[in-house]
């Protein structure tokens, strides 16, 4: 096969996205908001926006307005919500690109209803409650109050009311359903004081998959979009696919004789004549620095990597697979023939989620799309 021009790269499938999030609109009978925080999990904030604005999706949902505003730059248009931290400084433009902000205390909310007065403009929120997390948010029994005062406030338009659930990828947990009762007794509260907005959400990808009552007017998944497991305890539905491979090309193979060091500080030395590669792939790509744990694909085999961890690069053991030769193609994550590394593997070896590991693949990292 052709490989592209580059030393590593990712291959982006954007129809198991458009798929994926399919999938859970068909399960859950919600419109969907799906979260691109984080570069889109590492897989490409505005290509990943176009392709789930193709497959009907209603909401973005970002982290950091600043993401929100490369959206907007990048021509996504429709509605984005903010559901971190806002500055205040941020209201003016925010409010100009017709983006939604999350307020989750009086302080915050009085602040962003002076700028939006301020500019003479109106700014779309919706409002965030603590129903057990613990990070942002009111407690739900201060909700209705709150609400009363966002609707006091000038410049502000309160669309929605939303919570986070803490322990929804460990299906047995009884803290998901005290949380799901809390916010529900809230927004039930707000519609008989006749205050409940028109979005109430609540769901991430578990919650979608695993507790139906979580999923109010509209699901909020993360995860299952990009077709990686929530976690080992709640695993995805059938018919789910990673969308993310990660790819390198085989740049070097030496045969080194017995006891030749390996890398910097030799934190593996050879027992024998050995044959060993270079993948230009390293930490400052996305791999961790661990010692022993790590394997790529070559040739359809599984082979490790040996010695310390390099910036740009690594040495993998070769002996396994003959037949490789210089330009091979070399598989991080995904699937090379019958083998395959996902995402979930290399966090266990790691001690780590496998968010946590397409989140950490760099912007250095060239992104190719597949099926545009």
């Amino acid at each position: 096969m052709t490989l592209p021009p580059y030393s590593t790269w990712l291959e982006i499938d954007l129809e198991a996205i458009r798929s994926n999030v399919r999938r859970l609109a068909h399960l859950s009978g919600r419109p969907v908001m799906t979260i691109l925080k984080a570069n889109a999990y590492g897989h490409g904030l505005v290509e990943v926006a176009r392709a789930v604005r193709q497959a009907g999706v209603p909401w973005i949902g970002v982290a950091r307005v600043e993401e929100a505003f490369l959206l907007r730059q990048g021509g996504i248009a429709g509605d984005i919500l903010v559901m971190g931290h806002a500055a205040p400084q941020q209201v003016s433009q925010a409010a100009q690109m017709g983006l939604t902000l999350t307020v989750y205390n009086p302080e915050l909310a009085a602040a962003f209803s002076g700028q939006a007065e301020a500019a003479g403009l109106r700014l779309r929120v919706h409002a965030k409650f603590d129903s057990g997390m613990g990070r942002l948010g009111l407690p739900t029994e201060e909700g209705v109050d709150f609400v009363r005062l966002l609707h006091s406030l000038p410049g502000l338009t309160l669309e929605g009311v939303f919570t986070h659930l803490a322990e929804a990828d460990d299906p047995v947990q009884p803290s998901v359903n005290w949380q799901v009762e809390r916010f529900t007794a809230l927004v039930d509260a707000l519609a008989s004081a006749g205050l409940r907005p028109p979005l109430v959400h609540a769901a991430n990808s578990a919650g979608t998959i695993y507790f139906p009552h979580a999923r109010f007017d509209m699901i909020r998944p993360g995860i299952a979009v990009y077709g990686l497991q929530p976690s080992a305890d709640a695993p995805l539905p059938e018919g789910f696919r990673p969308a993310l491979t990660w790819k390198a090309r085989l740049a070097s193979i030496k045969m080194l004789p017995p006891n030749h060091g390996i890398g910097y500080n030799y934190r593996y030395r050879t027992t024998r004549e050995e044959r060993i590669g270079v993948c230009p792939t390293g930490y400052a790509d996305g791999l961790r620095r661990k010692v022993g744990v790590n394997f790529v694909l070559v040739g359809g085999v599984k082979v490790p990597v040996v010695g310390g961890m390099c910036m740009d690069q690594c040495m993998i053991q070769l002996d396994g697979v003959p037949r490789a030769k210089l330009g091979d193609e070399i598989v991080l994550i995904g699937r090379q023939g019958a083998a395959e590394i996902s995402a979930e593997d290399i966090a266990r070896v790691w001690d780590t989620t496998n968010y946590d590991v397409v989140c950490g693949l760099t912007a250095r990292v060239p992104r190719l799309y597949l099926n545009t």
